[in-house]
């Protein structure tokens, strides 16, 4: 987690308990002169309305506008929003993915509700209390726009009465050779399953071990040390394992086997070594066993920013890949998810073969913990942009009903996504579904099988040499 969003966690976290703090000296007379049972009544009911109404970790104003711009060359056109359906003034423009630039205004219900509008037969949803500039993904759609028959319908808020329709040309990505950095195993999964499972030419390359966080493993009688290292052998295995659930073959597989959060460190000094924080191990190696080929860091398995470079560079240079597929650097806070898409951009710089495309996406954000927001199997909606960003082009492929299904199942297998949610979430959950009208899928309890799992998925486009700039 990037240094931002812990210190936007703990502002959070202190104004809870100022806001707990105050209520408790406001009831604490009326235990005292009216009745005692008044006070852990009202702070049950206060509980309840927290878990049901604000424990949602949103650090920015619901009524903040969303800042995209897109690329020039983007053809763009004023539609209008009559009868429920969506006008186009001239004719669609070719392009795959449709954006929707609109004005949403929450109703009063849309603070206890989440507000969503109705695409057709898809949903996306928005924050409670919205007032804003939004951007719908209307992408798979594209012949019931163009002939006027896309229904649209607010739910729990009004939309603009006129909007702006962006249509951004691709090609399918997926015809090309493709490689996916995953900073962890199952970030692979969760961002790009629907694109590498139908690649021809896949290739998923993992950056860390994922040891870090091993506290469960420590109820089959290890310590910190021994539960580090069998959950970076477990993840590691995953990261070879589960991508042949979307028929990418071990001999595409790289597990790279360096130590969680140490990557940033390692490329602000390439020539020292860094160790696990948890495991203590600093040989590489050990989870090296089962790659499809030899790499310069297995000379001597140190876990330093020099040797992680000139892994990625032979990578590069074995594979020759056409596209990229690494995480978004201003969109998704992680430590290493930001200096996996560094060291590659480092590592083509340095390398004799040049991919053209970088396909950039966020698994994790800054300001809002649920998105893509709403129920499994809806559609993602663009997400919250409070600063503008490069004006990037947008690919966003749709995912048929088998695909999610596939796609669960691939998370489902991920050691890191699998166990019970705490006590304190489940009942989180249910309160919300009692009280807010939340639903959460079948297929897995831990909520990426809600965010990960749906109608699209979303890559910003850029071209690598314009990835630094």
């Amino acid at each position: 987690m990037s240094s931002r969003k812990q210190q936007l966690l703990r502002r959070h976290r202190r104004q809870k308990r100022l806001v707990l703090l105050g209520t408790l000296l406001v009831l604490a007379p009326l235990g005292v002169f009216v009745a005692w049972w008044l006070v852990p009544a009202v702070l049950l009911l206060g509980w309840l309305a927290h878990e049901a109404w604000f424990a949602d970790h949103l650090f920015y104003s619901p009524h903040d506008d969303y800042q995209y711009t897109f690329p020039a060359a983007t053809a763009r056109q004023c539609v209008s929003l009559v009868g429920g359906r969506l006008q186009l003034s001239a004719p669609l423009a070719a392009g795959e993915t449709l954006i929707l630039e609109v004005e949403l205004h929450s109703t009063r219900l849309g603070w206890l509700f989440d507000p969503h509008v109705w695409l057709g037969d898809d949903r996306q949803d928005f924050e409670r209390g919205v007032r804003g500039r939004r951007f719908l993904n209307l992408s798979g759609q594209a012949v019931a726009v163009g002939m006027g028959e896309l229904p649209i319908e607010g739910r729990f808020c009004r939309l603009s009465l006129t909007a702006t329709l962006y249509a951004l040309p691709n090609p399918d990505y997926s015809e090309r050779r493709i490689m996916v950095l995953a900073p962890h195993a199952d970030d692979a999964e969760l961002a790009a399953f629907g694109l590498y499972s139908r690649a021809p030419e896949a290739v998923i390359v993992t950056v860390t071990q994922g040891e870090i966080e091993a506290r469960n493993y420590q109820r089959l009688g290890l310590d910190g040390a021994q539960a580090a290292q069998l959950k970076g052998r477990l993840r590691a295995w995953d990261s070879l394992a589960v991508p042949l659930w979307g028929g990418v073959p071990q001999s595409r597989c790289v597990q790279l086997g360096y130590y969680c959060l140490q990557l940033p460190a390692m490329l602000a000094q390439p020539d020292l070594l860094f160790a696990s924080r948890e495991s203590a191990d600093k040989d590489v190696r050990s989870v090296r066993l089962h790659n499809p080929l030899r790499l310069p860091a297995d000379a001597d398995g140190l876990p330093c920013g020099r040797n992680l470079l000139a892994d990625l560079v032979a990578l590069l240079e074995h594979f020759r890949p056409e596209v990229i597929v690494t995480p978004h650097p201003e969109l998704d806070p992680h430590p290493d998810h930001f200096a996996t898409s560094m060291a590659v951009d480092q590592a083509v710089q340095r390398s004799s073969w040049k991919p053209e495309i970088a396909l950039l996406y966020a698994n994790h954000l800054y300001d809002n913990d649920r998105w893509p927001m709403g129920p499994v199997g809806a559609g993602v909606a663009l997400p919250p942009a409070l600063a503008p960003l490069p004006a990037d082009g947008l690919w966003s492929p749709q995912l048929s009903a088998q695909v999610q299904l596939d796609k669960a199942m691939a998370l489902a297998m991920q050691h890191d996504l699998q166990g019970r949610p705490l006590l304190k979430h489940r009942l989180r959950r249910k309160v919300q579904y009692l009280l807010a009208g939340r639903r959460w899928p079948a297929t897995g309890e831990n909520d990426f099988f809600r965010k990960a799992v749906r109608r699209h998925e979303l890559f910003w486009v850029r071209h690598f040499d314009q990835f630094d700039q």
